[in-house]
């Protein structure tokens, strides 16, 4: 079963990241050639792994942020690229990590790591590439990007555990959702964007307004991921659809279903998610009651709403090729629903 998201109003309807990809293309390759060349090690194992999930066909977008934040004002050294490195690490390790914790057998449409090689190696290997991502960032010796990434680190291990610990409760609100997207996914793509302007040399007023746009694009795009759960495609997703409501987390349109519900239906969402009965028959159901209540256009709503202060946050900034490749990330991310 499938739902149809209304967008409403587009602003741009051929929204792509192509130009982002076009203009940091000779710089990703250098990512792409470090990847390599960090992920390697004589643990046989290490490289096995760790190659699995970094050649699964990820668009890169978070290192991409960080050579465009750094080009877009005029950085002409290497540190961007060790530093575009060290957020892709962090964020494949997270993603090591998440499988493992999420029980997830499919990420882009391949069996995770944790099926092929067991939780241990994908919880170590995840540990290794966020060694070698810290070594890296000592390698470009600032202290203000060590700071900027370290905090990332820290907050994204926080709201892991603020989700373990919010996970398969109805009772969750909306506010406590807010606070793990916010760690989880939002704070790596702020981190992305403003270790750039830092290694550029940029004011604070600058590093502040990439920052807003990285965290608030991150709070867009996983809004859409959890509208894309319920309404998405296999393919699209690279996981099955419904993955989320087996798995029994708590999301946004969970959330707004179960809050508008009667009680009949907080009942069935109950059993559902904390009782873990998420038969085919249930997650049928669970879509049929967010349709009924809103929840994947809301949820997509507010999507757009983070999507227009990212927009605003990077409005200061000088215009550039740079910034507009920027500026259409935002309706890509949202557009993905559509």
């Amino acid at each position: 079963m499938g739902a149809v998201i209304p967008l409403g109003d587009k602003k741009n309807k051929q929204a792509s990241v192509k130009p982002l990809v076009d203009l940091t293309k000779s710089s990703m390759e250098r990512v792409n050639q470090l990847i390599l060349s960090k992920a390697g090690s004589d643990v046989e194992m290490i490289p096995e792994v760790a190659n699995h999930l970094i050649s699964s066909g990820g668009k890169r977008l978070r290192p991409m942020l960080t050579l465009a934040s750094a080009a877009m004002f005029g950085y002409e050294g290497d540190h961007h690229i060790k530093l575009a490195t060290s957020v892709e690490f962090m964020h494949t390790a997270t993603l090591l990590h998440d499988d493992v914790v999420d029980e997830s057998d499919l990420r882009r449409g391949k069996s995770t790591a944790r099926m092929i090689w067991g939780n241990q190696a994908s919880v170590l290997v995840g540990d290794f590439l966020l060694g070698q991502s810290f070594r890296m960032m000592v390698e470009v010796g600032s202290l203000e990007a060590l700071d900027v990434l370290s905090t990332a680190a820290s907050v994204i291990a926080e709201g892991e555990v603020l989700q373990l610990s919010v996970a398969k409760n109805m009772e969750t609100t909306e506010d406590d959702y807010q606070a793990v997207i916010r760690a989880k996914t939002a704070a790596l793509f702020a981190a992305a964007a403003e270790v750039g302007p830092i290694v550029a040399g940029t004011d604070r007023a600058t590093r502040n307004a990439l920052k807003s746009y990285g965290m608030n694009l991150g709070l867009a795009f996983q809004l859409v991921d959890d509208a894309l759960d319920y309404g998405g495609k296999a393919a699209e997703l690279g996981k099955n659809t419904g993955d989320d409501f087996r798995e029994g987390k708590i999301t946004l349109p969970v959330i707004l279903a179960y809050r508008r519900g009667n009680e009949t239906e907080r009942g069935f969402w109950r059993d559902a998610i904390e009782g873990g009965n998420s038969t085919d028959a249930n997650l049928e159901k669970a879509m049929g009651l967010i349709t009924k209540y809103n929840g994947l256009s809301d949820t997509v709503a507010r999507a757009i709403h983070y999507g227009d202060v990212a927009r605003d946050a990077l409005a200061p900034v000088p215009d550039s090729a740079w910034k507009d490749a920027l500026m259409d990330v935002i309706d890509f991310c949202i557009e993905r629903v559509s």
